[in-house]
């Protein structure tokens, strides 16, 4: 998850939410939904910093493989276009993956592909015009964890969500959810996206608790970057709150 930056000095585009409360949890489909008052993703807005409406599906077999979509409301790829005579209607972030997890003693494993899809006609002159090719995305990833700790790195496959000569950009998020009494965790993160070509590379973080409350997961985060023009990326320093369930 599962742009910006990346467009005006490193588009890119997982969301901000706590995980909800499992009802089925003999299920292997499991269903997610969440409100966000932001939609950031590595440290930039991908709503202009309004709300976002989130959800998706999951299938995880008994022996490990796994598949999932996501989807998100976004509008960094009509922002790119104000002030120029193109339109590429795209208003909606579609992440389908698929991939296998397993553990090896204390460990548990990750790997897998994540493809971002952004519905829209992103023609000839929306492409000369805005500076980028289609934003689609494809990314592999392997992520390691233990107690409360993960890591995941990230390989782009193709262009990072449109960025000319982008491709094999790197991912690396370190992150840590402590819950510290039942219902109620701590949450910390800290990643490095390292783009590839002339595009600067930057380091996001988060900061948060979220509580489980009456059925639901509420959240609230702290998210900043390194980045330089901050206030024109989307990405300078904020609070975020979200509410969200898992079915």
């Amino acid at each position: 998850m599962h742009k910006r930056l990346i467009a005006l000095a490193v588009t890119a585009a997982l969301p901000l939410i706590g995980s909800g409360t499992a009802v089925a949890a003999d299920s292997p489909i499991t269903a997610n939904v969440a409100l966000v008052s932001d939609y950031a993703y590595r440290g930039i807005s991908q709503t202009k910093e309004k709300p976002a409406l989130q959800g998706g599906f999951d299938y995880a077999h008994s022996s490990g493989l796994y598949v999932g979509a996501w989807g998100s409301n976004v509008s960094w790829l009509r922002d790119l276009e104000r002030g120029k005579d193109v339109n590429s209607g795209n208003s909606l972030e579609l992440d389908l993956y698929g991939g296998y997890k397993g553990t090896v003693g204390d460990i548990g494993y990750d790997v897998g592909l994540l493809q971002y899809v952004y519905p829209g006609d992103f023609d000839t002159k929306w492409r000369s015009t805005v500076g980028q090719k289609q934003p689609n995305t494809l990314e592999a990833y392997v992520g390691l964890s233990w107690e409360f700790l993960s890591f995941k790195y990230s390989n782009s496959l193709t262009n990072l969500f449109g960025t000319p000569d982008s491709k094999n950009s790197q991912y690396f998020d370190l992150s840590a959810a402590y819950e510290v009494i039942p219902g109620t965790t701590l949450n910390a993160h800290v990643g490095r996206q390292m783009i590839a070509g002339p595009t600067p590379s930057y380091t996001d973080w988060k900061l948060g608790v979220s509580q489980a409350v009456a059925g639901v997961t509420v959240g609230l985060y702290y998210v900043d970057t390194n980045l330089k023009n901050k206030d024109a990326l989307n990405a300078d320093a904020r609070y975020i709150v979200s509410v969200s369930k898992t079915f």
